[in-house]
């Protein structure tokens, strides 16, 4: 199963303690404290595993290394280890005590979300010429706590999107290398799958049903991977007994979650046309076609139309080259 938002706390590493220290040279009272270390920080890292939130599902404290106390002849405490939290790529890191949030949207990218403290000071540093020989250090620095949601939101290029049991599954398998299960009910797709074809990645979202944006269904739990898609596929099955208002649904759905979903590119496409009778697909996609004129008609059994979408997916991809 996909776990695409969890709820953590963070925490960067304590500073070491400062020592009290002298020299032992005969007659040389010197402090020769050492300063404590730092803590380590806690990282974030994008990676390209989609299920790398699993980590979070049942350990939720994660903390960083303390810094350790200082020594005598003025050595300073190691620092703490830096603890680095693997994530995927697209995930959205808020922090609840700071309101504030971040995105890591290319693999490889690193940021700090938690710091670590600084260790405390041996006694050498507080000498001075009224006080030669003091006796005091200070403790290490204690790292605050942070209370973090990661949630994730696919990165794609192109995502399919329609009712339950549209095709989208099925085309997506037929377009990549996917192997998403298939089948003639609804919600047979319960979490987002990936495929790539050639340099665009393609993502079949689970299907949405009317009242997805206010929770009904499986809800916005899956109208969120769409804000990242560049371009929509909209599949409307072939086999709806009203194409039109099936379509709408959907586009409501996504105005409704966010109007900017609806300003993405969008293709319509009438799938599993040879599901129905050969008149009943043609007066279906005349009525599609009064919303968009370039309608296709597809079916992963018809190569010719298969051919169609491929070609739109080649367009696609040389507008990202040319763009990027």
């Amino acid at each position: 199963m996909l776990i695409d938002e969890v709820k953590i706390t963070v925490k960067g590493g304590d500073g070491g303690d400062g020592v009290v220290s002298y020299k032992n040279a005969m007659m040389e009272k010197g402090p020769t404290g050492g300063d404590g270390g730092r803590g380590g920080n806690v990282y974030l890292e994008a990676v390209s595993d989609l299920s790398a939130l699993r980590q979070f599902r049942h350990q939720k404290d994660f903390t960083a290394q303390d810094g350790d106390a200082g020594s005598n002849r003025n050595k300073k405490g190691a620092d703490g280890e830096d603890l680095i939290l693997k994530v995927p790529v697209g995930t959205v890191a808020r922090n609840l005590d700071l309101s504030q949030e971040l995105e890591l949207t290319k693999v490889g990218e690193k940021v700090i979300i938690a710091r670590g403290a600084s260790g405390g000071y041996g006694n050498s540093h507080f000498r001075s010429s009224t006080n030669i020989s003091p006796r005091q250090s200070s403790p290490g620095h204690a790292a605050r706590r942070f209370d973090f949601v990661f949630e994730l939101k696919l990165i794609a290029d192109v995502g399919l999107v329609g009712l339950p049991n549209a095709g989208k599954s099925s085309l997506l398998n037929e377009l990549t290398r996917a192997k998403s299960k298939v089948a003639n009910y609804q919600f047979t797709t319960l979490e987002p799958n990936l495929g790539a074809y050639y340099d665009l990645i393609l993502a079949d979202i689970p299907g949405l049903i009317e009242g997805a944006s206010g929770g009904r269904g499986l809800g916005i739990k899956f109208l969120r991977h769409i804000s990242r898609c560049t371009a929509l596929f909209h599949l409307v099955p072939a086999d709806s007994e009203d194409v039109v208002r099936d379509y709408k649904i959907i586009r409501e759905e996504l105005s409704t979650y966010d109007p900017k979903l609806v300003e993405k590119p969008e293709y319509i496409f009438l799938s599993k046309f040879d599901s129905v009778d050969p008149k009943a697909a043609s007066e279906k996609l005349k009525q599609l076609r009064k919303i968009d004129s370039k309608t296709i008609a597809i079916s992963v059994n018809d190569w010719e139309s298969i051919e169609q979408v491929k070609k739109i997916l080649n367009s696609i991809a040389k507008k990202k080259t040319t763009t990027s």
